[in-house]
């Protein structure tokens, strides 16, 4: 079966794609386009705006990714503002450097936070379905690691001791946000790839 991923993002083209490859999904080349505005409230809405645009404009199942990091003691913020967090155009450090001048005088009691991604699934006929996938973790006061991208170098995972920019690929997908997104995303692929052989289009 053949995807679009609706994001010209290629780190997370990157790290969706090595977790399709094993069940055989394919990633379409997504042509250059322009997206509609990124109105959504949600990372929800926000992944089924990108999801349905780039559906509508290939005829691929489409998949939309909308995520970022919710640190609670900025009431949720950066939230869906994640990437232009320090403004336009996106810059990681920038983001990262205005994270924690926004969390100066915050203790390490004070500093938990959430990775979330939603990731929409839109056909060509608009029939759409979300699914969500958060981990939690810890805002640390200076960065870590050089692997990964966005807020990865600042958030610690307690349950592994390490931050997320100091795993490994396959260590990262086993506990991010994305990856347990796209476990959930896996089996309504594999679903529409049954239903278009047999012609059925039922769940």
């Amino acid at each position: 079966m053949k995807v679009v991923i609706a994001t010209n993002n290629r780190h997370k083209i990157v790290e969706i794609g090595a977790s399709f490859a094993p069940h055989g999904i394919v990633i379409a080349p997504l042509p250059r386009m322009t997206f509609p505005p990124e109105t959504g409230l949600t990372f929800a809405e926000n992944a089924s705006i990108k999801a349905v645009a780039a559906s509508q404009s290939t005829g691929y199942v489409s998949i939309g990714d909308d995520s970022g990091l919710c640190v609670d003691a900025l009431g949720g913020q950066p939230g869906i503002n994640s990437a232009r967090y320090a403004g336009s155009p996106t810059d990681d450090n920038a983001n990262n450097i205005k994270l924690l001048q926004e969390m100066h005088g915050t203790t390490r009691d004070d500093r938990s936070a959430q990775f979330v991604c939603a990731l929409a699934v839109a056909q060509p006929d608009g029939a759409l379905e979300v699914v969500e996938g958060r981990v939690n973790g810890i805002i640390l006061m200076s960065s870590r690691g050089v692997a990964g991208f966005g807020y990865d170098p600042l958030f610690f995972l307690p349950s592994v001791g390490k931050t997320m920019a100091e795993l490994s690929p396959i260590e990262k997908d086993a506990i991010s946000h994305r990856g347990r997104a796209v476990r959930l995303v896996i089996p309504i692929l594999l679903r529409l790839a049954k239903a278009k052989r047999t012609g059925s289009t039922k769940k």
